[in-house]
């Protein structure tokens, strides 16, 4: 069994221990920081000894010392390995506080940025109730669909399709599958140059603010609005105006003159979930035409409406090339794929192609190709209608149950999605209520991290795709005795 020397493991230069002493400590110490795989062997005495250039007995002193200790155990003609009871140790204090003795300081510091991070915990499923943002129930993803594409495109023959770099173009099948299956849904009619893929909406949206970011002009957004967008704009160096919103979404009205782009979210405004008419979305493009500035559509949760048919969508309601379609296979398929795409001009589309590339290349041909795959074999149709009908139930649950139990709120209208936004009264601490409710198991989204200023604090966000049908009225009521107590 062979092993490979750790070229992190060293001597200090200034320790008044001994040789032997010295390596106990440089190896207890990677042993407790994990840092040493518990299934593979440490160094041999001869490499180690050549490695820190002193003599196989003191190695061999070290070792045996270490394992008095109960540190390592030496395992014939294998030779020595973490002792595993430390594995077990270490695995059940996880979830301690880990510090480091010897933190090397940052050679450089960082000024505070405007930047929106993700604030849930990395374990947010383990909480009984987690009413958070994008996640989707595990249980509804096609498993068997998805190996079974996964499998063809791993064959010999679909090999070519994905082995080679392919910086200046796409998957010919996905973007023929995207054509045929889910823009003309929205009414989208687009040739092959003028679809890009992305690694999902808002990798879509940081390529976009790059490319118009040069222009100079303020890019305006929803205010309160989705804070992927807030980043991404703001990271590749534009400047942001909010737009206020009303029952019908964005106000067009309240644009101001000079903006390059609008950012909209038409069929589910994020995060309120509100549907913007038909003559809403007509009265944006007159103004984009009026006001000289493009829209960029992100038609979030479009496939989601359970009351009233889908709008047609901005794009296909355009006819000047005004309107950019930003779409993603987060909530449809999974967020962990990583796929988005973009549906613009041609030349837009050729600038975005070249800002791509520079960024990461392009997107993994091989998930293309699954994709692809996965819309062809007619699984991605069987999924959607699947996902439709399951998160309609859910929907109207809690939807009840928020009528019954959180009536004292504002309750946002909404046609679906899956997600509902509700406010309080004048002074209402929505950021406290997520606090509360994050020590009895539940987690929602706080409603002041959505606004460009972070400036109202008195909504807050259930998201429930992920949590089970039997489990969302018991966690309304835990929020409703929550919200009782504090009102």
């Amino acid at each position: 069994m062979s092993s490979t020397t750790p070229q992190f493991l060293k001597l200090s230069e200034n320790s008044n221990l001994s040789l032997r002493d010295q390596i106990c400590e440089v190896v207890s110490a990677a042993i407790t920081s994990q840092s040493l795989a518990y299934d593979r062997p440490l160094p041999s005495c001869r490499e180690l000894a050549d490695q820190f250039g002193v003599s196989r007995n003191t190695v061999f002193a070290a070792y045996n010392r270490l394992v008095d200790l109960e540190l390592l155990v030496s395992r014939d003609r294998s030779g020595y390995f973490v002792n595993p009871q430390m594995v077990s140790l270490q695995q059940a204090g996880e979830g301690d506080d880990k510090t480091t003795g010897d933190t090397i300081p940052c050679p450089v510091s960082f000024q505070s940025n405007d930047l929106m991070p993700v604030v849930n915990p990395l374990d947010w499923n383990t909480y009984p109730y987690p009413f958070i943002y994008n996640q989707i129930d595990p249980n509804l993803f096609p498993v068997d669909g998805w190996r079974e594409c996964t499998r063809q495109a791993l064959g010999r023959k679909q090999m070519p399709a994905w082995a080679n770099d392919s910086v200046e173009s796409d998957s010919p099948q996905l973007i023929q599958q995207l054509r045929q299956r889910l823009l003309n849904t929205r009414g989208i009619y687009a040739e092959e140059d003028e679809i890009l893929i992305t690694l999902g909406a808002q990798n879509a949206l940081f390529i976009l603010g790059t490319i118009f970011s040069r222009s100079g002009k303020p890019v305006a957004l929803e205010d309160p609005g989705f804070f992927g967008a807030r980043n991404a704009f703001r990271l590749s160096g534009n400047e942001l105006i909010g737009v206020p919103i009303d029952g019908e979404g964005l106000i067009p009205s309240a644009i101001p003159i000079g903006c390059q782009m609008v950012f909209a979210t038409p069929s589910h405004q994020f995060p309120t979930m509100v549907t913007m008419s038909q003559s809403r979305r007509q009265e944006l493009i007159d103004t984009a035409i009026k006001k000289d500035f493009l829209i960029i559509e992100d038609d979030y949760e479009a496939e989601m409406n359970y009351i009233a048919k889908s709008s047609p969508s901005l794009r296909s309601m355009d006819n000047t090339g005004r309107v950019i379609y930003v779409g993603s296979l987060s909530k449809t398929v999974s967020p962990g794929i990583r796929l988005g795409f973009i549906v613009a001009h041609r030349d837009i589309i050729r600038e975005a192609r070249v800002a791509r590339g520079v960024m990461m290349r392009h997107p993994p041909t091989i998930v293309q190709e699954i994709v692809a795959l996965f819309f062809r074999l007619g699984h991605y149709d069987a999924h959607l209608r699947n996902i439709e009908r399951r998160y309609k139930k859910r929907w109207h649950v809690m939807n009840d149950a928020l009528i019954k139990h959180l009536g004292m709120l504002q309750h946002t209208k909404s046609e679906g999605g899956t997600s509902f936004w509700l406010t309080g009264p004048e002074g209402f601490d929505a950021a406290g209520l997520a606090e509360r409710l994050r020590t009895r198991g539940v987690l929602i989204d706080r409603g002041r991290d959505y606004y460009l200023n972070y400036n109202d604090n008195r909504s807050f966000r259930l998201g429930f795709a992920y949590v089970p049908v039997s489990n969302l009225e018991a966690g309304v009521r835990v929020i409703a005795q929550q919200v009782r107590a504090m009102l």
